[in-house]
C-alpha cells in the first residue's frame, strides 16, 4: 500500500467498524491494535512483556513504539500518557479472594491460588460468603479518604467491575481442575448453590463499584467474561454451572439489545456454541479452531472478534497470517460482523509488519 492507499485503508476500516462490523462497508474491519507486551521485541529491548514497567520507561517504550508504527501501518497504537503512582487507588479485593483463593504473581504472571481442597471445604466457605459484608470486604480502611485525595488530586474515580474471569475458569483456579471437574459431576445441589452463589457475589461487587465510581442508569450496563475453562466441560455440565451465572449477570447489566454480552473463551469451546447462543451474546472472541461461519449459526448478533491464530502472529507466519486473514474476510462478507484479530492475546514477538501484512490481505480483498 502507498500513503494514499494506507490513508484510504483507515477510512474504509472507520466505516467498517459502524454498527458492530455489520455495516456494508468496503473491507472487512480490522480489530488488531497490537499490546503494550509487543514494544520489546519490536524495539530489541530487554525486559519482561508480563512483568511490571516503571511508568517513565513504559512511556519511552511506548512512544518509541508509536514513533515506527506511524511509518509502517499509519497509525499511533499505544498509548503515552500514564498516571503517576500517586494517582492509584488502594487496592480492591477481587471475587477470587471473595471465595478463598490468593492472587499470587509466578512466572511474572499473575494466578489465582487454590483456596478450596474439597466439596466439605467449599459447603464452609460458602456459608462464609453468604453472610459477608461484600462492601467492607472489599474496600481497605483508608478507601474513603484515599478515593477523595486521588480524585480531588488527579480527577481519577474508582473503576467499574464489568468484566470478571468467567465462572468455569474461576471454579478451576480455586479448587483445582481436577477436583472442580469430580465436583461437578457428583455434587449436583451443592453445584448449583456454587454457581448462584458466584453471579450474586458478582452482581453484588458490580454494583457497589458502580456505586463508588458514581455511575448510574445506562452507564451501569454490560457485562463481559473471559473463561478459557468453560471447553473443559460438557454441553449439560456447562449448562448447568456456567450458563445460569452468564444468564443471570446480564439480565442484570444488559436488559437492553445494544447493551455489552460478551464472552472471551480463547479455547476449543465450539461445543458450547449452542447454549452461548441462547444468551443473545453481542461479542465473542473464542479458539482459532472456532471459526467464524460456526459462530453465526448460533449468534446472529454478535462481533465476532478472531479467528487468527495468537502464534500464527506471534511467530510471523507469512503464508499462515495470509490465509488465515483471506478465511476471515471471506466470513465477514458472508455473514457480516467479523473484526479480525487474534483469537486471544497479542504477544510479544508479534511485529509491526505482520500487522502491516494483515492490512495489506484485507486491502486487496475489499469488495
Amino acid at each position: 500500500m502507498n500513503d494514499f492507499e494506507l490513508a484510504r485503508f483507515w477510512e474504509n476500516d472507520e466505516l467498517a467498524h459502524q454498527d458492530n462490523c455489520f455495516h456494508p462497508a468496503p473491507q472487512v474491519a480490522l480489530g488488531i491494535r497490537m499490546s503494550d507486551e509487543c514494544v520489546f521485541a519490536e524495539l530489541g529491548e530487554e525486559g519482561d512483556p508480563w512483568a511490571y514497567t516503571p511508568v517513565e520507561r513504559r512511556r519511552d517504550l511506548n512512544r518509541r513504539y508509536n514513533d515506527k508504527a506511524e511509518k509502517i501501518v499509519g497509525k499511533r497504537l499505544l498509548r503515552e500518557e500514564f498516571l503517576p503512582e500517586e494517582a492509584r487507588l488502594p487496592y480492591v479485593k477481587r471475587i477470587g479472594e471473595v471465595f478463598g483463593g490468593e492472587y499470587i504473581m509466578h512466572n511474572a504472571t499473575e494466578w489465582l491460588k487454590e483456596g478450596i481442597a474439597d466439596a466439605e471445604a467449599l459447603e464452609k466457605k460458602l456459608d462464609e460468603v453468604e453472610k459477608m459484608d461484600l462492601r467492607a470486604f472489599m474496600l481497605p480502611p483508608n478507601w474513603e479518604s484515599e478515593k477523595k485525595r486521588v480524585y480531588e488530586t488527579w480527577g481519577v474515580k474508582p473503576s467499574p467491575v464489568h468484566h470478571i474471569r468467567g465462572p468455569v475458569t474461576l471454579a478451576c483456579s480455586l479448587m483445582g481442575t481436577t477436583e472442580f471437574l469430580y465436583f461437578l459431576a457428583d455434587e449436583d445441589e451443592l453445584a448449583e448453590r456454587f454457581s448462584n452463589d458466584i453471579a450474586d457475589v458478582t452482581i453484588k461487587m458490580a454494583e457497589i463499584m458502580d456505586e463508588e465510581a458514581g455511575l448510574s442508569g445506562k452507564a451501569t450496563h454490560g457485562f463481559s467474561f473471559a473463561d478459557d475453562n468453560c471447553c473443559l466441560l460438557s454441553p449439560a455440565l456447562y449448562e448447568k454451572f456456567g450458563f445460569p451465572v452468564l444468564k443471570k449477570l446480564f439480565e442484570r447489566f444488559s436488559p437492553d439489545p445494544e447493551d455489552k454480552r460478551y464472552q472471551h473463551s480463547d479455547s476449543a469451546m465450539g461445543h458450547l456454541l449452542p447454549i452461548l447462543g441462547r444468551l443473545d451474546l453481542n461479542g465473542v472472541n473464542f479458539g482459532p479452531t472456532v471459526l467464524a461461519p460456526e459462530i453465526r449459526k448460533y449468534m446472529p448478533h454478535a462481533r465476532i472478534d478472531g479467528c487468527i491464530a495468537p502464534f500464527t502472529f506471534m511467530h510471523n507466519d507469512r503464508e499462515g497470517l495470509i490465509s488465515e486473514t483471506k478465511r476471515d474476510i471471506e466470513a465477514g462478507f458472508a455473514c457480516g460482523g467479523v473484526n479480525i484479530s487474534t483469537a486471544g492475546s497479542i504477544n510479544n514477538g508479534s511485529l509491526l509488519e505482520s500487522m502491516r501484512l494483515i492490512m495489506e490481505v484485507i486491502w486487496e480483498n475489499r469488495r
